[in-house]
């Protein structure tokens, strides 16, 4: 049997909401035309809860792939919990973590499956049968990570004697992200499986549990704006017969992470060189690409980080290509005065003064041009209370437009 792994279209995602919608639907139609069944490790949603233009498309999507005539079928559903089975199509999905709700309630994933759309295999074992041949799904829906070891040990899944059994899960592992000791690690994932299929993690990654497969297809959309995002998005597709795997691309938009170090930059200097990062971008890409520009360095001495202003290029390609700049160029003043601090040298300067000084730097480098004292705001918003702080700088900007005539 040949099972589509595509997983993290994130429906509904506000930044790029039609990209999401257009490539999630192309990867599903692939999917449903080169594979006898389709897994879904999460995520289809972007939020909790949904707009509903957004639950309006995702039903649209899977109406649309459940009219094929699929030759699988879902014949057995074994839940773990109270999750129910509506359909026989062989669409077999789980809720991720941005579609994580409150114990008890339904999240929207969930209401696919009520809908009779997809199989929502949370906390439980699907199997789909097509000529002879099962295939059995367990699904472990996205968990707080310091909920995953008890609910495995609890459900304790076991595979299905004389099936290909397949784990599906949503979270992050310790040996890719080892960020967290809360995170799950691969000897923490049950044994006996023959291929282990994870979402969650936006790039594609091929590896081994046990000495079985593990696959992470990645998202069809574009979401972190991450160096490692750069490359094609897509799904598997693996062979139960021949135990092999295939990467199947979708079409995307195109995407340039751009890294650059400049040492003592000046504002032209800046500019220029981030001018011919954009314009080589936009010329290499058949549509408007999203280009990240990641900058680090230092400022040559003279000037600000306030100076080092793109927003006037990004407004001049606006058209052209969608923009985020992560600029990181360190301000040697302020390394001096944060050094000072370390230290203990303020001779005689608050941190109060020195926090307020960093605060009316950033605003200028923001293009904040407003008549508001930058004093009294910050002290607005130093308030501990936030409802107080946001009420505070709300009445502060009121009376600066009142005696402005604003």
């Amino acid at each position: 049997m040949r099972i589509a792994i595509v997983s993290d279209l994130h429906i509904g995602y506000e930044r790029f909401y039609e990209d999401a919608y257009t490539q999630a639907k192309e990867a599903l139609n692939a999917a449903s035309e080169l594979a006898d069944a389709i897994i879904m490790p999460g995520d289809i949603f972007d939020r909790r809860n949904p707009h509903p233009d957004a639950i309006g498309q995702a039903i649209n999507l899977f109406r649309e792939i459940s009219r094929k005539g699929w030759k699988a079928k879902v014949v057995e559903f074994s839940p773990y919990t109270d999750t129910r089975s509506f359909t026989t199509v062989p669409v077999i999905a789980i809720p991720g973590t941005h579609e994580r709700v409150a114990e008890g309630k339904e999240n929207p994933l969930g209401l696919l499956g009520l809908a009779g759309l997809l199989v929502d295999a949370s906390e439980s074992m699907v199997t789909i049968e097509k000529g002879g041949e099962r295939v059995s799904v367990f699904g472990l829906g996205g968990l707080s990570e310091e909920r995953v070891k008890p609910t495995l040990a609890e459900l304790d899944p076991k595979p299905v004697q004389g099936n290909f059994n397949i784990f599906m899960f949503h979270q992050s592992i310790y040996e890719l992200l080892p960020f967290s000791d809360d995170f799950i690690r691969f000897d923490d994932l049950p044994e006996g499986f023959d291929l282990y299929a994870d979402g969650h993690i936006h790039n594609r990654i091929v590896g081994q549990v046990r000495g079985k497969p593990f696959l992470i297809p990645g998202s069809t959309v574009l979401t972190q704006l991450k160096e490692g995002e750069q490359e094609p998005k897509g799904f598997f597709i693996y062979d139960t017969k021949s135990n092999t795997y295939e990467f199947n691309e979708i079409r995307s938009r195109p995407f340039s992470f751009v890294r650059m170090r400049m040492d003592d930059a000046t504002p032209k200097g800046l500019q220029q060189k981030c001018e011919e990062a954009i314009v080589s971008a936009i010329r290499s890409s058949k549509e408007k690409p999203i280009v990240k520009l990641f900058v680090e360095g230092t400022i040559a001495d003279g000037f600000k980080s306030f100076d080092m202003n793109l927003r006037p290029l990004q407004q001049r390609y606006s058209q052209d290509a969608y923009m985020e700049v992560d600029m990181r160029l360190a301000d040697r003043s302020l390394e001096e005065g944060l050094g000072a601090v370390r230290e203990g040298r303020l001779d005689g300067v608050s941190v109060k003064d020195l926090g307020m000084g960093i605060f009316s730097a950033k605003l200028a480098e923001s293009g904040f041009d407003r008549s508001v004292n930058v004093a009294e705001l910050f002290d607005a918003l130093s308030m501990q209370k936030k409802e107080k702080a946001l009420s505070e700088a709300s009445a502060l900007f009121e009376d600066s437009a009142r005696s402005s005539g604003g």
